[in-house]
C-alpha cells in the first residue's frame, strides 16, 4: 500500500490530549488536517492555537461517534485517517459505558472509510498497552503477540462489579479486536490498510484547553497529583510510558513507513516508578512530593515492561528522556501559573 507523505489527514477527537498533538505534528510536517470535534465550541481553542496554519486546518462536527454514519462526510476526500478518539476514564458503572463507544466509534470510522473514503490509503488507530498487558506476581515483558484476556474475564464475570481498570482495559481490547476483525472480514472491499499503535502511560505538556490542573486528561492529572501535590502513595507500582509528542510522531511515521502496513506496534520509552518522576521534578527546582519511596533504579523490579523492537524497526522511533519530559511539563505548568 502506498505511504501517505502528504495530503489531507482526518484526525478524530481532535480536541483531546493526544489528538491535539497529532494535529500539531501533522501541520508542522506540511499535511492538511480535517479535525473532528463534538461541537463548534470544541474547535474554538484549536482554531486559536493553530491559527498560523490558516486553511490547512478544517473542522468536521461529529456530535456522537456512536451513531451509524457519523463519519460518512468526514472521511470524504482525505488521504489517511488518524483515529484517536476513544473514552478514557475509570468512573464507569456499567462496562458498556466505555465498551460501546470505543467499539462502535472505531467500527463507524472503518465503515465510513469503506463506503465513502475512496481516497483513503491508510488508517492509523490509537489503541493502548492496556489491550496487551496482564497483571502478574512476577515480572514479565509483553510483546505485540499478547492480549489482555484477564480484564475480559473480569468484566464478563463481574459486570458492574468488575475492577474499574478492567472496564477501561476491556474497552481497549474489544475496540482493537473489532478493528482487526473488520479489516479481515472486508479485505476485498477496502482500498486502505490498518496500523495500530499501542502506547502505555502517556505524559507530557498539554496543549488542549484546560482551566486548571484538575481539568487535564487522566494521566496528566494523576502525574500532577502524585509528583507535585503529594496526593497518592508513591509506592504505587509504575509501568511504562511515552511522551505525548513522541506518540504524535509515531502517528505520522505510521503514515509514512510502508513497512508499517498491517502491524500492531508497541510504542514506549521505558519503565518507571513514581519516585523517578519525583526525582526528575526536583532537578527542575520545584517542590515535589515528599512521599519518598527510595529504590535503586538499576536494581528495581518492574513487573510490567514491553518489547519495543518493532517500533524501532518499522518506524525508527526515538524517544524523549524522562528528564526532558519532566522539564517541559514543569515549564508548561509554570506558564499556566499552576505551580
Amino acid at each position: 500500500m502506498p505511504t501517505v507523505s502528504s495530503g489531507k489527514v482526518l484526525v478524530t477527537g481532535a480536541s483531546g490530549y493526544v489528538a491535539s498533538w497529532v494535529v500539531r505534528t501533522l501541520l508542522e510536517q506540511g499535511y492538511s488536517v480535517r479535525a473532528t470535534v463534538r461541537s463548534e465550541s470544541k474547535a474554538s481553542h484549536l482554531r486559536t492555537i493553530f491559527s498560523a496554519y490558516g486553511d490547512k486546518l478544517e473542522f468536521a462536527i461529529v456530535e456522537d461517534m456512536v451513531k451509524v454514519g457519523a463519519f460518512d462526510d468526514a472521511v470524504k476526500g482525505v488521504d489517511a485517517i488518524e483515529h484517536v478518539a476513544s473514552p478514557c476514564h475509570t468512573q464507569a458503572d456499567d462496562p458498556d459505558e466505555l465498551i460501546v463507544p470505543a467499539v462502535n466509534g472505531v467500527l463507524h470510522v472503518l465503515e465510513s472509510a469503506r463506503d465513502y473514503g475512496a481516497s483513503v490509503k491508510r488508517i492509523v488507530m490509537t489503541s493502548s498497552c492496556a489491550a496487551i498487558l496482564e497483571r502478574h506476581d512476577t515480572p514479565r515483558v509483553f510483546t505485540e503477540a499478547d492480549w489482555n484476556e484477564q480484564t475480559l474475564s473480569d468484566v464478563k464475570l463481574n459486570g458492574r462489579g468488575a475492577d474499574q481498570l478492567s472496564k477501561y482495559m476491556a474497552s481497549k481490547v474489544l475496540a482493537e479486536r473489532a478493528a482487526w476483525d473488520f479489516v479481515s472480514k472486508h479485505k476485498g472491499e477496502i482500498g486502505w490498510d490498518l496500523v495500530v499503535l499501542n502506547p502505555p502511560w502517556i505524559l507530557g505538556p498539554v496543549i488542549t484547553e484546560a482551566k486548571n490542573a484538575e481539568s487535564m486528561n487522566s494521566s496528566m492529572n494523576v502525574w500532577y497529583q502524585i509528583v507535585l501535590q503529594n496526593a497518592i502513595n508513591t509506592k504505587t507500582e509504575g509501568q511504562s510510558w511515552i511522551d505525548v509528542r513522541d506518540l504524535a510522531d509515531a502517528h505520522v511515521l505510521a503514515l509514512q513507513k510502508e513497512e508499517a502496513e498491517g502491524n500492531r506496534i508497541i510504542v514506549a520509552e521505558g519503565t518507571w516508578k513514581w519516585q523517578d518522576w519525583i526525582n526528575a521534578a526536583r532537578i527542575c527546582g520545584v517542590k515535589a512530593s515528599n512521599s519518598d519511596s527510595p529504590y535503586d533504579a538499576k536494581k528495581g523490579i518492574h513487573y510490567i515492561a514491553f518489547d519495543t523492537t518493532k517500533a524501532k524497526q518499522l518506524l525508527g522511533m526515538k524517544y524523549r528522556s524522562r528528564q526532558q519530559c519532566t522539564t517541559d511539563i514543569i515549564e508548561d505548568f509554570k506558564a499556566r501559573s499552576w505551580i
